[in-house]
C-alpha cells in the first residue's frame, strides 16, 4: 500500500487572473468559438437543405429515403462536433449508440434511422447551434480583439498621426475637425488600463460562452440518459456476474482443499480403526481421538467458510452486533460504532458487511496500524460505512489492488468507494450505498 514519492521544488507561481489569457485552454476555447460560425453556417444550410429536400418529395417514394439519408449526415457533422470539442473544450462526449435496423435491407436502415432519437437530436442541433454560435463568435471576437487593442494602444498610436491625420483615438468630434482624442498621458494610460480589464476578464468571458457549447454538445450530439443508464447496467451486470463466479470458485476451493479434504482424511482414519478395534482396542481409541479433534477441526472451517457466505449473526441481528463479531477478529483493535434506527435491505446489509470485512483484512495485513475505527450510519437514502486507522497510508484504488475490485463491486450496486490515504496516514475509506430498506 505504500508508495514513495521525492518532494520537487517549486519556483514562484504566477496568479491564474494574470496567466490565464496566455493559457492554452483560453486560447483552445477561443478558437472554438472561433471555428462555431464556419461549421454551424455549414451544419445549418446543410440541415435546412435536407428538412426542405426531405419534406418536398415526401408526395413521392423518395422524401422518406432522402430524409434518412440527410439524418445519417447530420450524425456525420455531430461526429465531427464531439471531435472538435474533445480537441478543444477537453469535452469527451460519447458516441451515441447507432441505429439498429430490425431487418436487413435499405427499408429498414431507413426505419431505423428515422424512428433514432439521436437522428433527430443531431438535427435539432445543427438548427439552434446557428444563433448562438454567431452571437459567441462576435462577442468573443470582439471583446478579445478590442482588449488587445486597448492594452497594446501605446504602441500602435503613432499610426493616427502618420495616416490619419488626428492626435489618437478620437471619442467626440463635430465633423469640422473639433473634438476629443485620447492624447494625452492620462488618457493613454487610462486606454491602456481598460485594454488589460478587458484582457484578464476575457478567458473568463470565453470560457463562460464556451459553457452553453458543452451543454448543447453534451445533451444533444451525445448518447441519451436512458442509453447510458442501458449501458451502465450491462457493464455493472457484467461486473455482478464475474463477482459471483469468482466466489463460487472461491468456495469450491476452499471446500475441496480445505473441509472435503481433512473429511476425506478422517474417514480412512476411522476405518483404519475399525480395522484395529478387535485386535489393538488401545491403537483404535488413539486414532478416534485424533479422528475426534480433526471432526472439530473441520467443524471450524466449516463455520469460518458459511461465515463467508453469509454469518447467521448478520441475519438474525443485523450490522451492529455482526460488525462487532466481525471486528473482534481484526489483528488491531476497532472502535465499532453503528447509528442505525433500522435495518436496509438483507442485500445491502450483506454488501456492507463483506465491504467492512475486507477492509478490515486489509488494515490487519497492510496498513501496519496500532488503531481503527469502523463506522455505520444513514444520510438521506445512504448507507455510509468508514473505516479509518492510524497506519501508513497510501492505500488507492489503482488497477490490481482489492480496492479496485471491491470499488467495481459496489459501482455495480450504485454504490460508491471513496478512499483519503495519504502517504505517511491516516487512512479513511468511505464506502457509500443506497439505502433500499
Amino acid at each position: 500500500m505504500d508508495t514513495a514519492y521525492a518532494a520537487h521544488p517549486r519556483g514562484p507561481r504566477v496568479p491564474v487572473g494574470l496567466s490565464a489569457p496566455f493559457s492554452g485552454r483560453t486560447w483552445r476555447e477561443f478558437l472554438y468559438l472561433f471555428l462555431s460560425l464556419p461549421m454551424s453556417v455549414l451544419m445549418f444550410v446543410y440541415a435546412i437543405t435536407v428538412i426542405s429536400l426531405g419534406a418536398g418529395l415526401l408526395v413521392t417514394f423518395l422524401g422518406i429515403p432522402v430524409l434518412a439519408g440527410g439524418l445519417a449526415g447530420s450524425r456525420a457533422l455531430g461526429g465531427l462536433e464531439r471531435a472538435r470539442a474533445r480537441a478543444l473544450l477537453g469535452l469527451d462526449v460519447a458516441d451515441p449508440e447507432p441505429a439498429r435496423a430490425s431487418k436487413p435491407g435499405l427499408m429498414g436502415w431507413v426505419g431505423a434511422v428515422l424512428k433514432s432519437g439521436v437522428s433527430w437530436r443531431h438535427l435539432v442541433y445543427s438548427v439552434l447551434h446557428m444563433p448562438w454560435a454567431v452571437f459567441s463568435f462576435v462577442f468573443s471576437v470582439t471583446f478579445w480583439s478590442v482588449g488587445w487593442a486597448l492594452l497594446a494602444y501605446p504602441l500602435w498610436r503613432w499610426t493616427f498621426l502618420a495616416y490619419l491625420d488626428q492626435p489618437g483615438i478620437q471619442m467626440w468630434g463635430d465633423g469640422r475637425g473639433n473634438g476629443i482624442y485620447l492624447d494625452t498621458p492620462a488618457d493613454i494610460g487610462f486606454t491602456s488600463g481598460l485594454g488589460l480589464l478587458l484582457v484578464l476578464a476575457g478567458p473568463w468571458v470565453i470560457h463562460g460562452l464556451t459553457q452553453v457549447d458543452r451543454v448543447m454538445v453534451h445533451g444533444l450530439l451525445g448518447p441519451s440518459s436512458l442509453a447510458t443508464r442501458v449501458s451502465q447496467l450491462e457493464s455493472d451486470r457484467g461486473v455482478v456476474v464475474d463477482t459471483a463466479a469468482a466466489d463460487l470458485r472461491r468456495i469450491e476451493r476452499d471446500l475441496h482443499d480445505g473441509a472435503q479434504a481433512r473429511l476425506a482424511a478422517l474417514a480412512m482414519d476411522l476405518g483404519l480403526a475399525k480395522e484395529k478395534l478387535a485386535e489393538d482396542p488401545e491403537a483404535a481409541a488413539r486414532m478416534v481421538d485424533e479422528a475426534h479433534g480433526e471432526v472439530k477441526i473441520a467443524l471450524q472451517e466449516l463455520r469460518d467458510l458459511a461465515r463467508g457466505i453469509h454469518p447467521a449473526i448478520l441475519t438474525d441481528r443485523g450490522l451492529g452486533p455482526a460488525l462487532s463479531a466481525l471486528s473482534a477478529r481484526c489483528t488491531v483493535p476497532v472502535t465499532v460504532t453503528v447509528d442505525l434506527d433500522h435495518r436496509p435491505a438483507a442485500a445491502i446489509e450483506g454488501i456492507a458487511y463483506f465491504t467492512a470485512s475486507e477492509l478490515l483484512q486489509n488494515v490487519s495485513r497492510h496498513a501496519r496500524a496500532t488503531s481503527a475505527t469502523l463506522d455505520v450510519w444513514r444520510t438521506a437514502d445512504r448507507l455510509m460505512v468508514l473505516v479509518a486507522d492510524n497506519g501508513g497510508g497510501g492505500a488507492h484504488t489503482g488497477s490490481g489492488t482489492g480496492l479496485a475490485g471491491l470499488a467495481e463491486r459496489l459501482d455495480a450496486v450504485d454504490g460508491l468507494l471513496i478512499v483519503d490515504s495519504p502517504v505517511g496516514g491516516p487512512t479513511s475509506i468511505t464506502a457509500e450505498l443506497p439505502w433500499r430498506g
